[in-house]
């Protein structure tokens, strides 16, 4: 039993140095190691030997398989060793090459458009406000002077979740909220940018989702001329120094009197079809604060008078690039994207 031992060994180890691959060794060490092996039905005859010759056999196999078990994990680190070398000969990289060039993104048309109105009206002394897109039906229309049942709440379809909350219509919201927190005490001159959310068929022109961007002044003295001169250095700064505005006579329950404002068309008056032949373009409504909508803010509307306007970055932009379909704002598609980037 002690010749086999050694044969054992001295044929398991030869095996384990000519092993080429980690699969090849692995086989080795089941062959030898595993309950199956010959070492281990070896062992099993020790129950043929003296009481004085076992320990000694016991503790020769116990030898064997040390040995064995150590030349498998010194060939194993080795082989493992050559294995990376040989990943490494394979991937090396050739520094000398030229660098591929990074494709580098650009800003969404309409990022562009409403980081141009924020910085427009941050220069002229505005600060910007914002709020939830999940908003109470208080704060969206009740604040706004439009309470439950009022007919004008069904020009704007909302999304509800309860009774009591919903996916805010437009940024009204957030000037009722900065409003309160004035508590009565002017001056306020915020705008509001963010998504609003109704109800509508997507198509051409319309979306369910939308970016408004709207703006509030209120303080003493605050009249339609102060109104109509803001949307007048907007107008000529974003369209350009030749374009004009007017005035059209319109209704929102939150402003009286309140107005559509049309800035002229870069055709001159001539007519085109982005005008319809008309030479003017609606870009925004707009209106002196409803005394109502101040008295519930807690603004003394005897002292106290202010404008506010809303407009739509994606008309804008739409009107400032020339792009035909709202959709393509939404739709994620980079060669629609990689059009703008001669604008950065």
């Amino acid at each position: 039993m002690e010749q086999q031992l050694k044969e054992l060994q001295t044929e398991a180890l030869a095996k384990v140095e000519s092993a080429e691959d980690l699969k090849q060794l692995n086989d080795i060490r089941v062959a030898y190691l595993g309950k199956k092996g010959p070492i281990t039905e070896v062992l099993k005859g020790m129950g043929k030997l003296s009481p004085e010759e076992r320990p000694k056999m016991g503790a020769l196999a116990n030898e064997v398989r040390a040995a064995v078990s150590s030349a498998i994990e010194t060939k194993q680190a080795e082989l493992e060793q050559k294995a990376i070398e040989e990943q490494l000969a394979k991937e090396t990289v050739d520094v000398t090459l030229p660098g591929r060039q990074v494709e580098m993104g650009n800003a969404h048309p309409l990022t562009k458009v409403i980081e141009e109105i924020e910085d427009l009206f941050i220069a002229m002394g505005y600060s910007i406000a914002e709020g939830p897109e999940v908003e109470t039906d208080y704060y969206n229309f009740e604040a706004l002077n439009l309470p439950k049942g009022h007919p004008a709440r069904d020009m704007q379809d909302s999304f509800y979740i309860t009774e009591e909350l919903l996916l805010r219509t437009h940024t009204s919201p957030v000037q009722a909220r900065t409003m309160e927190k004035y508590k009565g005490q002017g001056p306020v001159k915020i705008i509001c940018p963010g998504k609003v959310y109704r109800r509508d068929n997507d198509d051409a022109t319309h979306s369910h989702q939308f970016t408004q961007i709207e703006g509030l002044v209120v303080d003493e003295n605050i009249s339609m001329s102060d109104l109509k001169g803001t949307l007048e250095v907007f107008a000529k700064k974003l369209f350009g120094e030749d374009r004009e505005i007017r005035l059209r006579p319109s209704f929102f329950p939150f402003t009286e009197p309140s107005v559509e404002v049309d800035v002229s068309c870069m055709c001159k008056g001539e007519g085109c079809r982005i005008c319809k032949h008309t030479g003017w373009i609606e870009v925004l409504g707009a209106g002196m604060v409803h005394p109502n909508v101040l008295e519930m803010a807690g603004f003394d509307s005897k002292k106290y008078t202010g404008f506010a306007f809303g407009m739509g970055p994606d008309r804008i932009a739409m009107l400032k690039y020339g792009i035909d379909d709202i959709r393509h704002f939404y739709t994620d598609d980079v060669r629609f994207l990689r059009q703008f980037a001669e604008h950065e």
